[in-house]
């Protein structure tokens, strides 16, 4: 409700107030999984004229959101927030790794489809961007050893983490001492800089891969990766890669504490599939606004909006625009140093009118 009673929040939508919280709650009543897409594809090609998403690698993941109601048509799912296996709405994200954003999402999957989302991630990257994804990182269960040989015929570089099952620890244990090669990360802020590494080749689903045993690396039992990367990627440059990964779950943490993602806004997964769109967005947007400020590239979300959003100010309107002014707070010198400011912008659902930011 206090974004209901925001002047400015309505002012700059266009309106004289903003719609009452049970007019909002239908927002996505009408949309289909086809009109997410399509909005998604729509964002993407905004997104490219400002250089949002480099595609040189990709972080993905699947993000399970609880639901406490009797609704009978949810299924179960595993909440790694809760340890346990719950009714909940089953969402896929894909992160690209140097913008840090969001660049998809599909909460509209059902038991039995989630193997294949990948194939569909990269079938959505070649409609909005004409060329496959060139590289993947993702966790052991987001898809099977079977799309893995897909994704390896199409010519897609991947990592991901292979679980450890008895045969694997089995044939870790059996290793000579004499197997194994230390490599030094180029992580001087790392704890476990010098792990040890055992390569290997394997056949997987008709075809050959790379596989590595990872010990010292900070957990008790060894880290098995598999990956497709070619000979000359050194292990230590694959490991390295995939610990980056640890980006999209601290993404994906900003965005339960900042956007609210685990406030299921509906049983129905295709009006949460819509929500997650708007999240792709909004990530999207405070990464570049996150770009334009100095000193705050890595910053979440949450730390931008507190920082540089959720300031006071003077909103004046008249028949040239609307001149918002900045009141003195601390981080105010940053945004004038961004070059924001005096800059004005013409908002097409203003019929033109002008925004200017001043101080």
């Amino acid at each position: 409700m206090p974004h209901v009673a925001d002047e400015g929040l309505a002012l700059l939508a266009g309106l004289n107030c903003s719609p009452k919280r049970g007019f909002l709650s239908e927002y996505s009543s009408r949309i289909g999984h086809r009109h997410v897409i399509e909005l998604l594809a729509a964002y993407h090609e905004l997104g490219d004229s400002k250089h949002l998403f480099d595609g040189g690698s990709f972080n993905l993941d699947f993000h399970s959101i609880p639901y406490y109601g009797e609704h009978p048509a949810l299924e179960r799912s595993w909440v790694a927030m809760r340890s346990r296996r719950q009714k909940s709405v089953l969402a896929f994200l894909a992160q690209d790794l140097a913008g840090r954003a969001f660049c998809y999402s599909n909460a509209d999957i059902r038991k039995g489809e989630e193997a294949d989302e990948i194939l569909r991630f990269i079938a959505f990257w070649k409609r909005v961007r004409g060329a496959l994804p060139k590289h993947l990182v993702f966790d052991c269960k987001l898809t099977t050893q079977k799309n893995l040989a897909a994704i390896d015929q199409l010519g897609i570089r991947f990592i991901t983490l292979r679980a450890r099952s008895p045969k694997l620890n089995r044939e870790i244990a059996l290793l000579p001492a004499s197997a194994w090669r230390v490599v030094e990360l180029d992580v001087p802020t790392r704890k476990f800089r010098f792990p040890k590494v055992f390569e290997q080749t394997v056949r997987l689903a008709g075809r050959d891969f790379r596989q590595l045993f990872i010990k010292d690396l900070g957990h008790e039992e060894a880290t098995i990766l598999l990956c497709n990367e070619e000979a000359k990627v050194s292990s230590k440059a694959i490991i390295t890669r995939y610990a980056q990964r640890m980006l999209i779950e601290n993404a994906l943490s900003d965005a339960v504490r900042f956007f609210h993602m685990n406030a299921l806004s509906s049983a129905v997964g295709l009006k949460v599939d819509f929500d997650m769109a708007l999240l792709v967005i909004a990530s999207g947007l405070y990464r570049l606004l996150a770009e334009k400020m100095r000193g705050y590239r890595d910053a979440h979300a949450g730390r931008i909006f507190r920082d540089l959003v959720d300031i006071p100010a003077t909103v004046t309107v008249d028949t040239t625009g609307v001149t918002v002014q900045f009141h003195r707070r601390a981080h105010l010198p940053i945004i004038i140093d961004s070059g924001l400011l005096n800059s004005p912008v013409k908002v097409p659902w203003w019929n033109g009118m002008a925004l200017r930011i001043t101080t």
